[in-house]
């Protein structure tokens, strides 16, 4: 004897097999991501050379760049600008975010608290005056810069609701202890990366309040700081070369970026 199947089964059987399988990860739609890039020279790339735009010195080198051309996103707006501080960003950046924003990095807060005054006094002038303008900036950092991060926290969370945003901190530009030839004296490096210390502690305590990821730059960069056989921040402008960029900046933001 052979047993049949009711027609009733057969044709809902041959539905089913007709509907496609999807998955949560299958909507092109739902793994689509719109990709900003906002802040000062740490993110357009300074000194890391192959400028796509001079006067902000954005680099096809800089991590937001070069995290672009490996995850391919549905679209990528370079905005950071060197020398941008504060209200550059909320001025002349924030226009690049929008309701369909789902990802965004910023760096800033080092132009804001005197970061290129402070460098050429420890560079050139006498340890005292180094730490003066480090505790100038540090009185900055302390008092003044957590409310202008919540402000432009808020600002950037008002213009991108749905983003992601990881906020990327600066690196410890200096090795401690021992010789530099031609660099900073011991004291003045260690100062500087005691200054570098209070600033990320500033925005990362900001950035965790605002719902933010923190991503340290200052592991990333570990043993390739300036006075190191291997160095990855130029000692001339002192800022990330390119392979800083590709070897610690990049890693440190995609470990950062969800999913990742």
């Amino acid at each position: 004897m052979y047993l049949t199947r009711p027609a009733g089964a057969v044709v809902l059987a041959l539905a089913l097999a007709s509907v496609p399988v999807t998955t949560a990860n299958a909507s092109p739609e739902a793994a689509e991501v719109n990709y900003v890039a906002l802040g000062d020279s740490y993110a357009s790339g300074t000194g890391a050379g192959s400028y796509s735009d001079i006067a902000c010195t954005r680099s096809r080198n800089a991590y937001p760049a070069l995290w672009a051309d490996a995850n391919d996103p549905a679209s990528f707006a370079f905005a950071a600008c060197g020398g941008a501080k504060i209200p550059d960003v909320l001025d002349d950046q924030l226009g690049e975010l929008d309701a369909d924003t789902t990802l965004v990095s910023l760096s800033i807060g080092g132009n804001d608290s005197g970061f290129a005054s402070t460098m050429l006094s420890c560079q050139y002038s006498t340890q005292s005056a180094c730490e003066r303008a480090l505790a100038t900036a540090g009185e900055y950092v302390v008092n003044e810069l957590p409310g202008e991060l919540d402000s432009l926290y808020a600002a950037v969370r008002a213009a991108a609701p749905g983003a992601e945003v990881v906020v990327v901190g600066y690196p410890h530009l200096y090795k401690e202890g021992g010789l530099c030839l031609g660099g900073l004296s011991s004291a003045k490096r260690s100062a500087v990366n005691a200054g570098s210390d209070l600033l990320n502690e500033t925005i990362a305590g900001r950035a965790e309040a605002a719902g933010f990821t923190f991503a340290d730059g200052r592991p990333a960069f570990a043993g390739h700081e300036i006075c190191t056989s291997d160095a990855w921040i130029s000692s001339t402008n002192v800022h990330p070369t390119a392979e800083g960029h590709a070897s610690a900046y990049l890693p440190a933001f995609g470990a950062a970026v969800s999913g990742s």
